[in-house]
């Protein structure tokens, strides 16, 4: 901020101080009044014989009117410490803070949609929620800032995961990696020891002996496979360290995973 408008800011707060403690000063020995109605209209009495409801009354001494006063003066002087606060309510908007940040339905939908799909990405987002996707990008922006949700690079993709701290490293590696479907099926594969070679893989799965290495390529580069050689054949296992959390969220995660294409050009 400049020092011009700090300078200012200054003068103005204590200009608000001096006036506040003159006008307590100058009425400190000023008398209570009492307003009182003309006879011809006392409270409750009916002019025309309509119905008439007696409203209650309530009395505040001269000196709690003075504090109010006061505390009007004290929080108008809080707002000059934040002038951009006070510029953008002037023209109708509001600043976003950790309070009111999920006020904005579609910003609620965004993150209500990453609370229960961990580990999505923008274009996900876009298509399951149907907003724009700027609109999308923009709020992901200021949940990101308001520590509401976290970002996690997988490989060329930003993947999105609510920020309560529940979600290690490991855990963000795993989840992602099932979020896509091949993986899924390759992982689920190999945990059931049922097809742990590359030739039954592509058998079981229905797809190209060159797919299955790209992708037990990148899960093995993740560190979620580990690939061991028994003779002329490489046999690919689960890494243990992983094992519990791919239990975990194998079956937990919802049904909705990412399609991939199928056939890597080789």
């Amino acid at each position: 901020m400049p020092l011009r408008i700090i300078k200012l800011q200054k003068k103005l707060i204590l200009c608000l101080l001096f006036f506040s403690f003159v006008l307590l000063i100058s009425t400190s020995e000023a008398h209570e009044y009492i307003v009182q109605l003309v006879p011809s209209d006392q409270v409750g009495v009916p002019i025309n014989g309509e119905e008439v409801t007696k409203l209650e009354i309530t009395e505040i001494s001269y000196w709690q009117f003075l504090l109010w006063l006061g505390t009007m003066y004290i929080l108008a002087t809080i707002d000059l410490f934040y002038p951009q606060k006070l510029f953008f309510s002037i023209l109708g908007y509001r600043i976003v803070n950790p309070g009111n940040v999920l006020e904005n339905s579609s910003r609620f939908r965004v993150y209500g949609y990453i609370k229960t799909k961990p580990g999505a990405y923008i274009s996900e987002i876009v298509k399951q929620i149907g907003l724009d996707r700027e609109i999308v990008k923009y709020h992901i922006k200021i949940l990101t800032a308001k520590k509401k949700i976290e970002a996690y690079k997988d490989g060329g993709k930003t993947r999105y995961f609510e920020n309560i701290l529940v979600y290690n490293e490991n855990e963000k590696k795993v989840i992602s990696a099932l979020q896509n479907l091949t993986n899924k099926r390759i992982i689920s594969e190999i945990m059931n020891e049922k097809c742990n070679t590359n030739v039954a893989l592509a058998r079981e799965i229905g797809v190209s002996r060159p797919t299955v290495s790209w992708y037990v390529k990148n899960l093995r580069e993740t560190g979620l496979i580990i690939e061991t050689k028994e003779g002329t054949k490489i046999i690919y296992r689960i890494n243990p360290v992983y094992k519990l959390l791919i239990e975990k969220y194998i079956n937990t995660l919802t049904e909705k995973t990412e399609p991939q294409p199928l056939a890597v050009v080789t």
